[in-house]
């Protein structure tokens, strides 16, 4: 019933502590979540070592996914360490070396009326073998594409948590640039400050300095945002967090989004369509192809998520203990 084409090596699915081949349907067609978004998840992966498959910080992960959680007044039927197990367990089933892991949990089937009273919480997790999220576009570099569409905003919902409704506005987004050609969009927020990606961070680089924002410009922290900003910091690369304005931005050295699914992906073009009454306008980041910070945070991030750096070892959580 259900095609894999887009799931590598996705055998089996945890769901409400069970496993399940990866094409069998449980999830009844008037479950909450389907219908209003009811939801919170993570992304977070796993790599190859050489002790064998590792989760990358995954403690950090699972307090995140609570948090979330608890935005949406859930209940969480398990307990963390339930989750950390039935994580390690999906890798460990499907016989994964590296891993792109999804755990959801949602407001499943009970009552359709907004507020679900009778609708009970459930939690499934998948793994499966997906490579770097923009393909081919992570060394060579991504063209973007600057939004009309503000960001939602910090005042009007819980940036801090992974809701899924929120990420409707990240797939349209998506969607629409993807349809005019460009890789990937890119947002404003209400004050007219680069925010973040559909589901991205963004950094730049000006004269040496490493500039990211934070959650007071309506943006998800990432955990691997804070990973980079501890990488450059052990680098001796100067960083600064504050807002980063669209005119910084277009003229920046470098720029690079981060985040589980893209990991360290450069920018080295931006259409600017932030006003629609005006023509887009393209712009060459640096000198449009992936600048040196870049490339030295990235590759000491590819090192650091493999185990090859001993001091990073202790963002690794091993699949076999």
């Amino acid at each position: 019933m259900f095609d894999n084409t887009y799931f590598p090596r996705a055998k089996k699915f945890w769901y409400m502590g069970k496993f399940y081949k990866w094409n069998h349907p449980n999830i009844h067609v008037m479950s909450h979540a389907l219908h209003y978004g009811t939801s919170v998840f993570e992304g977070i992966r796993a790599y190859n070592t050489s002790k064998g498959p590792a989760v990358f910080r995954l403690p950090e992960h699972v307090d995140r996914f609570f948090h979330s959680a608890s935005t949406l007044s859930m209940e969480v039927p398990y307990s963390k360490e339930e989750i950390v197990d039935a994580i390690k367990s999906a890798i460990r089933k499907n016989k994964l070396e590296c891993a792109y892991i999804r755990p959801l949990l949602f407001y499943s089937f009970g009552n359709l009326g907004l507020v679900p009273k009778f609708s009970p919480v459930e939690l499934t997790i998948g793994a499966w073998d997906w490579g770097a999220y923009l393909g081919e576009k992570t060394e060579k570099g991504a063209h973007v594409y600057i939004t009309p569409w503000k960001r939602v905003h910090h005042s009007q919902l819980k940036m801090t948590a992974k809701l899924g409704g929120v990420y409707v506005q990240s797939a349209i987004c998506g969607i629409e640039a993807r349809s005019m050609g460009y890789d990937e969009a890119v947002f404003l927020n209400l004050e007219g400050n680069i925010a973040e990606g559909p589901g991205e961070n963004i950094f730049m680089v000006k004269g040496g300095l490493l500039i990211t924002n934070d959650k007071k410009e309506s943006v998800l922290e990432g955990i691997t945002r804070e990973s980079v900003l501890e990488i450059a910091k052990d680098l001796g690369i100067e960083t600064r967090i504050g807002p980063m304005k669209k005119e910084d931005f277009l003229q920046a050295d470098e720029i690079f989004f981060s985040g589980t699914a893209v990991e360290i992906a450069p920018i080295i073009r931006v259409a600017d369509g932030s006003n629609p009454q005006e023509e887009k306008k393209e712009y060459a980041i640096g000198s449009g192809s992936a600048g040196d910070i870049t490339k030295k945070l990235a590759k000491t991030f590819n090192d650091a998520v493999r185990g090859k750096i001993k001091e990073y070892e202790k963002w690794l959580s091993y699949v076999q203990d």
